[in-house]
């Protein structure tokens, strides 16, 4: 009796060789046959016409359905045996250019068999890497499916039937698409049952076929109406049991008791009594849901994204001061040394005297505001702690240090964490644990996040959403310098750099590396595949010799600091101090100042090697400039050539600075997870069959489903099979993530 759970080799037949198993089960992840017949085709070829091939490069992988036009044997002499060896030389015609393919034999015999096998006139699916020879291109011993075999010809390669449309699987090296493909057909034809997670109510209610008949559309479909009804159905499915574990998990939530925060202390009306500035509608907005979150007695699971500089922190900061007022204490976890002493500097000076607490001249309302970083003195982190655990610190910032131990507070009532993405789910749920009672929690993120990303990998949480940029921001030019074509340029942008810093203004120049004692090839993860990256070692700008470079050429005469994450912290913090008192002009940096840094007169920022980030990161790192008032200029310097994907990620920076846009194209060109960060990798980035930006018709209509199978049966009773798939994964590794997030 085969089942879903048998192992994968009961279906590989006999002769299934122990290293292509080993292939399947390890390289393919395909233990059992279940994982098998879920294993889709990544994409069909027509068999029934040529296959239409328009542009072809030397190293592809080639799968075409062609016609042989011309066969012919030859001999030649093997120059390692001296004996007389034969070659079979055909071309194959496509809808496109002609091929030639190779074919070579030790011996008459086997030669004469391929001859017989591929006549003129015998069509197939032909899959092999493109070479070429002579000018012409070529597939040397390419791999083959042959359509119309006679009863007299050897069916070894040969489909018992072939259907209008051939499907062609993800592969790993040493397994042929046709192998997996006998496997799982014989699979599908000895599977005693297959248990269908959708009741047949919903499956009519949604217009999906039932789970056999999408397996029969999906791995051997008459037509593409057939493919793409079986893989709404796959997608729909499982939509709908990432939406249900969600769901429960949003109602597990709201059950959980917590802590109202009401008010009572006068800090937040102090605070907004003396604001300079009024909050924009969205703040508004976005402040209201958070204080009604806040006031009930459940948790507050919130994502609060928005536009670099759109006033996120500034929303935190009234929510830290509203759990304050209540007699709690708020921690905010920053990624960054530098970010954390940056928020520890602008919360403060918000404050005024309303951050000295228990101090002379702090007023009655104040609340002391204390700094936790690792590499603090021991006395002044000891102090910090003591201020945390007595609970005379209502606001408590820091970094990874406020996750340690012995760090403890009096009554943690709020944990806001800033750019999450950064973060561990092991590391945020440390700080929560502190609490005595289940914390709020608001996290930030200045990526933004399509609403289908939302609500399929923060579906647990409430989300709020900022969109406009408070008053005095400008806009930024981005241009792309291609060194390649034009490597002159790069005088130009010094000049330009001088030209900033002559109308009193300052720059930043960022660097991928600190040092240069090292070589390094091809992309980094900025979401290029692997077969892109150059095979040529290159030297990549480095901040430490920037800075040296600039001081005795381009700038010399300018104030040009040094600023990355080797440096001690104090030196750190002076070097970011003496930048934003107008003590530097240009500031050479690496990636620390990515998020959080907020110098007004910053107007230019120029990323060396702009190519070695991604779309998101680049998006971050030019919100750093324009933050005063003045325009903003962005140069982003490569040298990567015109056509390579690195320079589409460029021109897409440059085209817009609309980050919303630009996390769409990001995601189009890069998994879910990696645009979230690595630490987000697992169950929310490991969709099988969903993508959430093409899918989103298919995840709204799977939650609103989802939302009501759950109404009427939270148990799922009435379908046990779909409560069986969503206990399963909630029960999984991969449901941690979520419980902790």
């Amino acid at each position: 009796m085969i089942t879903l759970e048998s192992p994968v080799a009961t279906v590989l037949g006999a002769q299934a060789k122990p290293a292509v198993v080993k292939k399947i089960t390890d390289g393919l992840g395909l233990r059992t046959v279940g994982d098998l017949v879920l294993h889709f085709p990544r994409r069909y070829v027509r068999t029934g016409e040529l296959t239409k091939v328009t542009e072809l490069t030397t190293g592809q992988m080639l799968t075409v359905v062609g016609e042989i036009t011309a066969s012919e044997v030859h001999t030649y002499l093997d120059r390692r045996s001296r004996r007389t060896a034969y070659r079979l030389d055909t071309t194959l015609q496509t809808d496109g250019p002609a091929l030639r393919m190779s074919f070579f034999a030790k011996s008459q015999h086997v030669s004469e068999w391929q001859a017989k096998r591929l006549p003129v006139g015998r069509t197939g699916v032909f899959v092999g890497q493109v070479g070429s020879f002579k000018g012409q291109w070529q597939l040397t011993n390419p791999q083959m499916v042959l359509f119309g075999l006679t009863d007299d010809e050897t069916t070894e390669l040969s489909l018992e039937s072939v259907k209008a449309l051939y499907p062609i699987y993800p592969l790993t090296k040493g397994v042929d698409s046709w192998d997996l493909q006998r496997a799982i057909s014989f699979a599908r034809t000895v599977l005693d049952e297959v248990p269908d997670p959708l009741p047949p109510d919903l499956r009519e209610r949604h217009g999906l076929p039932d789970v056999h008949t999408a397996l029969d559309w999906i791995h051997a479909p008459d037509s593409w109406e057939q493919v793409k009804a079986a893989q709404r159905r796959f997608r729909f499915e499982e939509a709908l049991v990432l939406q249900l574990v969600l769901a429960r998990r949003r109602a597990e939530l709201a059950a959980l008791g917590g802590q109202a925060c009401t008010g009572g202390g006068g800090l937040l009306a102090a605070f907004d009594a003396r604001m300079p500035f009024t909050l924009t509608r969205g703040q508004q907005e976005v402040a209201a849901e958070i204080e009604a979150d806040l006031a009930r007695a459940r948790p507050m699971n919130r994502l609060l994204q928005g536009e670099v500089g759109s006033g996120k922190t500034l929303v935190a900061l009234r929510a830290m001061l509203r759990v304050v007022d209540s007699g709690g204490q708020a921690a905010l976890l920053a990624p960054t040394e530098v970010l954390a002493q940056q928020h520890h500097r602008s919360i403060t000076a918000l404050l005024g005297d309303l951050a000295a607490g228990g101090m002379l001249g702090g007023a009655a309302e104040a609340t002391t505001v204390a700094l936790l970083t690792g590499s603090m003195p021991k006395a002044a982190r000891a102090e910090a702690m003591l201020h945390a655990a007595s609970g005379e610190a209502g606001i408590v910032i820091g970094t990874h240090a406020l996750l340690q131990e012995r760090v403890q507070f009096a009554d943690l009532g709020l944990v806001v964490v800033d750019e999450q993405h950064r973060f561990g789910v092991e590391q945020r749920a440390a700080l929560t644990d502190k609490a005595g009672a289940p914390p709020h929690v608001l996290v930030m993120t200045a990526t933004p996040i399509p609403r289908t990303v939302a609500m399929t990998v923060f579906g647990d949480l409430e989300v709020s959403t900022l969109t406009e940029l408070p008053a005095g921001r400008a806009p930024i030019q981005t241009s792309v310098v291609p060194l390649a074509e034009q490597p002159h340029w790069v005088d130009r942008v010094w000049e330009r750099v001088r030209e900033e810093v002559g109308n009193g203004h300052r720059a930043y120049v960022v660097c991928p590396r600190i040092s240069g004692d090292e070589l390094e090839q091809g992309e980094t993860d900025a979401g290029v595949d692997d077969e892109e990256l150059p095979v040529t070692p290159i030297r990549l700008s480095a901040a430490e010799e920037v800075a040296e470079h600039l001081r005795a050429g381009p700038l010399a005469g300018l104030r040009v600091g040094l600023l990355h994450g080797r440096l001690p912290p104090d030196e750190k913090d002076r070097t970011m101090r003496a930048f934003a008192g107008g003590e530097l002009d240009v500031l050479v940096s690496t990636t620390v100042i990515e998020v959080g840094v907020d110098v007004a007169e910053a107007t230019a920022m120029v990323l060396l090697d702009a190519d070695r980030f991604g779309i998101s990161q680049l998006h971050q790192l030019r919100g750093r400039v324009g933050r005063g008032g003045h325009r903003g200029l962005c140069l982003l310097v490569t040298r990567v050539p015109a056509d390579s994907p690195a320079r589409e990620r460029l021109d897409a920076v440059a085209a817009t600075t609309d980050g919303f846009e630009l996390s769409r194209v990001d995601l189009e060109q890069r998994r879910e997870g990696d645009v979230l960060g690595r630490s987000q990798s697992g169950f929310r980035s490991s969709l099988l069959n969903l993508r959430v930006l093409r899918d989103e018709d298919t995840i709204v209509e799977a939650r609103a489903a989802a939302l009501l199978l759950l109404a009427d049966d939270p148990g799922l009773t009435s379908a046990p099979e779909l409560g069986r798939r969503v206990t399963e994964l909630q029960d999984s590794r991969q449901s941690e993530f979520m419980e902790k997030s």
